[in-house]
């Protein structure tokens, strides 16, 4: 048998000496990491004032509102467009693809409408027609350059001049832009029940040269339908989805409240209730499976079906209970493993909780400081988002030459609209027009709005983080001044989350800041990898996707590692006050020099804490399906009516997921705190009188059992 090689404790730092003085987080501090701090204030000045030049320059109304060929927005109240809120094209033909409609940039003229035409029709018919009815002109002036009023103009000049289209096509507004009514009827495309149409010229074209032109405007169409769908589903029932949050965070407030009393017994209930629920669900999926063999249509695949929004279809077809019982049954497998295996440390793990929830129960306010880290996040969010708007929006009206001929020498130039009759321009090219194209400008933050999205993209991270970062250090300084008061409670100074929040904000900014930089680096290079990794997905070069497959396993594994340093760092200095990277460096190798305690009790604590939230928000999810699909009789009539019930379902799973994670993540940074001020006391103490430790017998009970697990699991 080989020789275990002994890794002398210096190789993972020195253990903390007894300083008979200390007695929990440090009061008398100094300013840490003050050059980052004042960056950091610098850069939150910086990001006021670009959100002041974004609002000053910018102008939302440049993304609300569509506009014409003149820079005129449609529908913009005040203005001669007030009734007219949709944008139409002259000749959609013209048209490339959507993004081209979307951004202004058809090399068509486009003008303000208050409705879309909805017949077929040309100017060539109009001018026919027009000898026997007046009233085909009076419909087709309409899509015609305000002030034209002259039917009987030659057709020639007409499409030369542009003022009226040579052909309109039925249509119907989306994004507040006309595009052709498609419609497919047994597997043909149609608009208005015809295949086919003539063009301005006379000749006979197909829709299919429609579709061509506005390429996946019938999915962007449908993906509308659906929205708005959406949308009636949460205003019809946001107060019943509001009604499941609360019971959610009432919930999750009395298992907290409970686990101060009763830990050991309820998180055994939890373990064996997940296990029951997920076991319930694999006979439910097989019961179901079993009823749907042999049916007809039922054995049909789900590639065969493509997506449907009525999730209902899926519903009915064995494949989809097939499924859902083997994922069930995986899950199932790998919970009662990790039980069997784990099952010694699972014991610990449920006092270590058991000794959290008496810290809480001293602390009751750190339950509810999530809500302070929710609405700065909610400020973050918002501003960010506004900010980025303006930015988008940022630009004047930038205007080109437009013309017919295809050899036009000065088409696509900038051009000035005003002057532009007075240029040589038109005896060039007759016919030729200058034409609005898109928001822009040659200035020097016009030429640097990209960076500066980029800049209101990381500042955004940092932001977040160190609102996160705040929360962290928060409490653990408050957790921490309840395991380092030798008598509990009475020496427990008062306010403690107060006195907390008061220390990290007073002396600490520039360090948390400093954590908070470099994770959000490390997350601003994984949204660039994941933006690359979206535009290369058509790619051919296999070399070059799995480069970036592997630069993104590595940015996410990177990301993971410094978040759980980052936490624990925190953890130091609110403990000890020091930098950054001094508590990086202690939290690692304190870590380190009690490896197997971490992976004993800190893990395994994340496991159960997880089954918590996962109970919860599995069980208020069941009682949302059972409401919202009318399968509980007392309250059947309550139950708004839905076009997808799946849309308050999923919203009402995720959203109690998120409250309860906003509560349990309390429990860890509780747990984690106390794990670290734990290490940290057994290598200043030792037990005797002169050198007491800090920790409760009951704790001091859970590390013999730690360490005895650890020496059999070295062993084996």
């Amino acid at each position: 048998m080989a020789r275990k090689t002994e890794i002398p404790s210096s190789y993972y730092g020195e253990p903390q000496k007894f300083d008979p003085t200390f007695r929990g987080p440090i009061h008398n501090r100094s300013c840490t990491d003050v050059l980052c701090c004042v960056i950091f204030i610098i850069v939150i000045l910086g990001y006021i004032a670009l959100g002041t030049v974004a609002w000053i320059h910018g102008d939302p109304r440049k993304v609300v509102y569509p506009t014409d060929s003149h820079g005129q927005f449609c529908g913009q109240q005040g203005t001669p467009n007030a009734n007219k809120a949709i944008l139409f094209y002259f000749n959609i033909l013209q048209c490339a693809n959507p993004a081209v409609l979307i951004n202004l940039q058809c090399p068509t003229t486009q003008l303000c409408v208050p409705k879309c035409p909805d017949r077929f029709a040309t100017y060539l018919d109009m001018q026919y027609n027009y000898r026997y009815n007046k009233s085909h002109w009076e419909y087709y002036r309409q899509f015609c350059k305000p002030g034209f009023d002259n039917p009987r103009k030659s057709v020639a000049q007409v499409l030369r001049d542009e003022d009226c289209p040579s052909m309109i096509v039925p249509s119907r507004p989306f994004l507040q832009r006309c595009f052709p009514d498609f419609i497919t009827r047994n597997g043909t495309l149609t608009v208005a029940n015809k295949t086919d149409f003539k063009d301005g010229l006379g000749k006979t074209r197909s829709v299919t040269d429609l579709r061509d032109a506005a390429n996946g405007i019938t999915a962007l169409l449908d993906a509308k339908e659906v929205g708005i769908k959406i949308f009636e589903d949460y205003a019809s029932s946001w107060y019943w989805i509001l009604i499941g949050l609360v019971i959610t965070m009432v919930v999750s407030l009395l298992f907290i409240l409970l686990l101060r009393f009763t830990a050991g017994v309820l998180l055994w209930v939890v373990i064996f209730g997940v296990i029951a629920a997920v076991g319930y669900g694999i006979w439910h999926c097989y019961w179901e499976f079993s009823l749907l063999q042999g049916k007809p249509d039922a054995d049909v695949t789900i590639s065969d079906i493509g997506f449907q929004t009525d999730f209902r279809v899926y519903l009915q077809l064995s494949q989809t209970w097939l499924i859902f019982m083997i994922s069930l049954a995986v899950i199932e497998a790998i919970v009662i493993l990790m039980l069997i295996f784990l099952r010694r440390r699972v014991r610990i793990a449920i006092a270590l909780l058991k000794e959290g929830s008496k810290a809480i129960g001293y602390i009751m306010t750190a339950l509810f400081y999530p809500i302070i880290t929710f609405f700065l996040l909610a400020v973050c969010i918002a501003y960010w988002a506004v900010t980025a708007v303006f930015l988008a929006s940022s630009g004047d009206a930038v205007y080109k030459v437009m013309s017919t001929q295809p050899k036009c020498q000065y088409a696509n130039l900038t051009c000035d609209p005003e002057t532009f009759n007075k240029t040589n321009v038109t005896k060039v090219c007759p016919g030729a027009q200058c034409t609005f194209a898109f928001y822009g400008g040659e200035s020097v933050y016009h030429r640097y709005i990209f960076i500066l999205q980029l800049c209101n993209l990381l500042i955004f991270l940092w932001l977040v983080n160190f609102t996160i970062a705040l929360g962290q250090c928060t409490l653990a300084g408050a957790f921490a001044s309840y395991y380092w008061a030798l008598k509990k409670p009475g020496d427990i100074p008062a306010c403690p989350l107060f006195a907390s929040f008061g220390r990290a904000i007073r002396y600490h900014t520039g360090s948390l800041a400093f954590g908070a930089l470099i994770l959000s680096i490390v997350q601003f290079f994984r949204i660039i990898l994941e933006y690359l990794d979206h535009k290369l997905k058509g790619a051919q070069n296999a070399f070059a996707r799995f480069l970036l497959c592997c630069l993104k396993c590595c940015f996410w594994c990177l990301e993971h590692f410094i978040k759980f340093m980052n936490r624990n760092a925190y953890i130091m200095i609110a403990i000890y006050g020091k930098n950054f990277c001094t508590s990086a460096k202690d939290a690692f190798f304190l870590l380190m020099r009690n490896v197997v305690r971490v992976a004993v009790l800190d893990k395994v604590t994340d496991f159960l804490l997880f089954l918590g939230k996962l109970l919860i928000s599995g069980s208020v999810g069941v009682l949302a399906f059972f409401f919202f699909t009318r399968k509980i009789p007392v309250i059947q009539e309550e139950v708004p009516s839905l076009n997808y019930y799946w849309v308050p379902l999923l919203t009402v799973i995720f959203g109690s997921y998120l409250v309860a994670h906003g509560f349990f993540n309390v429990y860890a940074m509780c747990v984690d705190t106390l794990f670290l001020c734990f290490c940290e006391d057994l290598e200043r103490n030792d037990g005797s009188p002169s050198k007491p430790y800090f920790m409760s017998p009951g704790l001091h009970k859970i590390l013999r059992r730690a360490d005895q697990a650890g020496k059999q699991y070295s062993g084996s």
